[in-house]
């Protein structure tokens, strides 16, 4: 059982996340993001026992918040990361800092 934040998403020309932030929690830290591919991320969550959560930058505070749940769904075009399904705002973890500016 592993649990992780995801800190940000990686978007190609389309705007449709590729790659995502994972960072892994241990008790008493949290590790440096990792790039994740949409596939590597979805079977990381698919593994049971393993969860993740958002983890959002606040502004107000500058400090990390832990922010919704991240479920694996399966949609009409194949699987992909969903956060609080139609509960928040946000758009499916499109809300998360986008990282497109730091290659590789």
């Amino acid at each position: 059982m592993v649990k992780y934040r995801i800190s940000g998403v990686w978007k190609d020309m389309n705007n449709v996340i590729t790659h995502y932030a994972f960072h892994t929690v241990s008790e008493n830290t949290i590790s440096r993001a990792v790039k994740k591919t949409k596939a590597e991320a979805i079977k990381l969550l698919e593994t049971y026992g393993n969860t993740a959560t958002t983890w959002v930058w606040n502004y107000n505070q500058s400090f990390w918040s832990i922010g919704e749940n991240i479920e694996v769904v399966n949609g009409s075009d194949g699987k992909y990361l969903r956060s609080n399904p139609n509960e928040k705002i946000t758009d499916n973890l499109g809300h998360l800092i986008d990282f497109d500016w730091i290659n590789p």
